[in-house]
């Protein structure tokens, strides 16, 4: 299942913003941004909000896969092309995708067969399967996402420039988590809930735990919070994760909070509103807890994605 949009922040709305314009269009896409930043996530937002919505979602991690077999896995093969073929050749991801669209993870691994191969498809819209004698028209929308910078590389030649320009028509940054801390919440909230789900346990986070998740840079981005939040739940026994389990897994310079008052009072009030509606049966039971009214209450979990019924801090 896809992971949704979880945001707070302005920064992050203007680029969904941005890519819900270029969806509607066929143009191809290049992504860039740090590794575990969200990319394939916008990725799915650009799929799921074109007019190939309903038509296939296929995804390759160009640097996942040897180029020997990256060719067949992407332009299909014909019976006999290679030892092992099977008999009555075999599709590529062109030809699954067609009508749809592609998204090809980490486009900068790309070598520069595969890149001249790739550039043939860009531009002629037709692909033919390794040891085949006729080409196939297709139609596929062509989503790139690289965690490098791929005009860098083109001037140190490491990237076919030509081949940058095909893939740069619509072009999406996707910035860090450091830079994007009205995020950090909501995503721990997220993450807290579906591992709490999923592996059918209850876990909760001190108001102090929460002020070191803000205070902390996340190199590894989104994946990083993600691998820390299951990292936590799986790992400490007691229901309630303090500052000093959480300090465990987090590097010296991270380890004292340092929040501004607004980060502060966000952190007090979504652990209020969480510590209510576990006490509670009911939206209206939790707001006569904490002395509101039942709409105040509502807007508060609205702003702060908070949702009745999900465990710990939702």
């Amino acid at each position: 299942m896809n992971q949704p949009i979880v945001s707070e922040g302005s920064a992050f709305a203007t680029l969904l913003e941005r890519s819900e314009r270029i969806a509607r269009f066929p143009s191809t896409v290049l992504i860039e941004g740090e590794t575990g930043v969200g990319k394939e996530v916008v990725a799915n937002w650009i799929h799921e909000h074109s007019p190939r919505s309903q038509a296939p979602f296929i995804k390759i991690n160009c640097g996942a896969i040897p180029e020997t077999l990256l060719e067949s896995e992407l332009f299909g093969y014909e019976k006999g092309a290679f030892t092992g073929a099977k008999n009555e050749g075999n599709p590529g991801l062109f030809e699954l995708a067609d009508k749809g669209t592609l998204l090809l993870d980490e486009v900068g691994e790309l070598s520069p067969f595969m890149q001249v191969k790739l550039l043939r498809v860009l531009s002629d819209r037709e692909i033919r399967r390794v040891g085949g004698s006729w080409s196939k028209t297709i139609d596929v929308r062509i989503i790139a996402s690289t965690n490098k910078n791929l005009h860098a590389m083109v001037q140190h030649h490491l990237f076919r420039e030509d081949l940058y320009y095909r893939l740069n028509v619509a072009y999406v940054y996707v910035p860090p988590l450091r830079e994007r801390r009205k995020d950090i919440l909501p995503l721990v909230t997220y993450f807290l809930s579906q591992v709490c789900m999923e592996y059918q346990i209850s876990r909760r986070f001190t108001s102090e735990a929460y002020a070191l998740f803000l205070n902390h840079d996340y190199p590894g981005n989104v994946r990083e919070l993600r691998n820390l939040v299951e990292g936590l739940c799986v790992s400490v026994a007691e229901e309630w994760i303090t500052l000093e389990h959480i300090r465990e897994y987090l590097p010296l310079e991270a380890r004292k909070p340092v929040l501004t008052l607004q980060a502060q009072l966000d952190v007090a009030e979504r652990v209020a509103i969480s510590n209510a509606l576990q006490g509670s049966t009911s939206i209206r039971q939790a707001a006569k807890m904490l002395g509101i009214s039942h709409a105040t209450l509502l807007r508060h979990m609205q702003t702060l994605g908070i949702k009745m019924g999900s465990s710990v801090d939702e």
